[in-house]
């Protein structure tokens, strides 16, 4: 048994209906504003991310530099201390 059926296979024929290409259409919106919706609030907390190490970062360049500070004291401090000890310990020399 044959059946010569003919029918014109247009692009038309194939693609789906109208409605149905909206609705798939309008779910593809909805993902892709989900999407970028999620990936406008990820960039918003790696921003505010970043301000927090930025901050974190300058207080730890003060603190380095509040520590030079200190430690440049302390070594000056050490000589002035180290000298005044060798002179107490230096046999004196009379002055007569």
């Amino acid at each position: 048994m044959c059946y010569h059926y003919e029918e014109s296979w247009s692009r038309e024929a194939l693609m789906p209906p109208r409605n149905v290409r909206s609705v798939a259409g309008d779910a593809l919106v909805a993902i892709l504003r989900a999407r970028l919706a999620d990936t406008e609030a990820r960039l918003e907390r790696a921003g505010a991310r970043e301000a927090e190490l930025s901050r974190r970062l300058e207080e730890m360049k003060h603190f380095v530099s509040v520590m030079k500070i200190i430690e440049n004291y302390l070594k000056g401090r050490y000589r002035e201390q180290q000298e005044l000890v060798s002179r107490l310990l230096s046999p004196s020399v009379p002055s007569w």
